[in-house]
């Protein structure tokens, strides 16, 4: 049913508008801090993601010896208002013994406590080559509107499918849909770090064997009491149909919304991230609206 609420809305971002000057890689390493909504559009329930701030190691690959290639921080705060999101991403992949890519990617966003709306800017450095992007999503009288302004190029307005959750009442409203026991489902979430656009991704619970173990060299996290799901998810982009898959990614999600071993599978290579630092935070304390 979701998947027939997809039609286009308006015509597509244009090529330069969507990164293509920026290799498919960044896209997919960047991809390792993004995760995912769910079917409908609804109020959020708070009580599950809570404030807290993890750092990732990052790897080439899923091997228990692979390369380290980097760092991701997600740091999410919280006050009355709402939410605030901060990704700091830093990577350096050598391709051959004399080639080296340089990445990096950060992003502060800020979203109400309601879900309604999205405002984030992103900027993106390649090898010294800078790109930046600033967005702000808004819902309002049943119609959810986006306006991605690349450095250099003029806004670029578009409807986005109705069922589109933003990031943080995304990940809230997975882990609902995973308490109730659904074991599988489709998503829409708004994405300002890969796509600036709606991801379509499709979500299946993973039986907790098929999850890629910890590496033996980790040091282990403490953790929070919390339960916890392996899923597995395929990621498409929300305005487009009947395309293959852009990457897939398989994670630990846990109901605070912490998440541990992700791994990015793009068909070339794959990208990993592991927990090895966390801080959770207590939430504000509002007074009822």
């Amino acid at each position: 049913m979701l998947r027939k609420l997809m039609a286009r809305t308006i015509d597509p971002m244009p090529p330069g508008a969507q990164g293509a000057a920026m290799p498919g890689l960044v896209r997919f390493v960047l991809a390792t801090a993004l995760l995912c909504p769910v079917s409908a559009f609804s109020q959020p329930a708070w009580a599950q993601v809570q404030p807290h701030r993890a750092e990732y190691a990052l790897r080439l690959g899923a091997a228990a010896n692979t390369a380290r290639i980097g760092t991701a921080v997600h740091d999410l705060s919280q006050d009355c208002a709402g939410w605030h999101l901060k990704r700091d991403i830093k990577t350096e992949i050598a391709l051959t013994t004399s080639w080296k890519m340089s990445l990096a990617s950060k992003m502060d966003g800020d979203e109400p406590r309601n879900g309604s709306g999205f405002r984030y800017s992103t900027v993106q450095i390649q090898n010294g080559s800078q790109r930046e992007i600033k967005g702000r999503v808004q819902r309002k009288a049943g119609e959810t509107r986006a306006e991605i302004v690349f450095a250099g190029s003029p806004p670029n307005q578009f409807v986005l499918p109705p069922p589109t959750l933003m990031p943080v009442a995304a990940v809230d409203h997975l882990i609902q849909r995973l308490q109730a026991n659904a074991a599988s489902f489709p998503a829409l979430m708004f994405d300002g770090e890969v796509i600036s656009d709606a991801f379509l991704i499709d979500i299946t619970e993973q039986d907790r064997a098929q999850l890629r173990l910890a590496r033996p060299a980790d040091q282990p996290v403490a953790m929070p009491a919390a339960k916890s799901w392996p899923v597995f998810m395929t990621f498409t982009r929300g305005r487009e149909q009947d395309q293959r898959p852009l990457f897939t990614v398989s994670a630990l999600i846990f109901d605070n919304g912490v998440l541990d071993r992700l791994t990015v599978e793009t068909g070339l290579l794959s990208v990993t991230a592991d927990l090895e630092a966390l801080e959770m935070r207590p939430a504000p304390v509002c007074p009822r609206s």
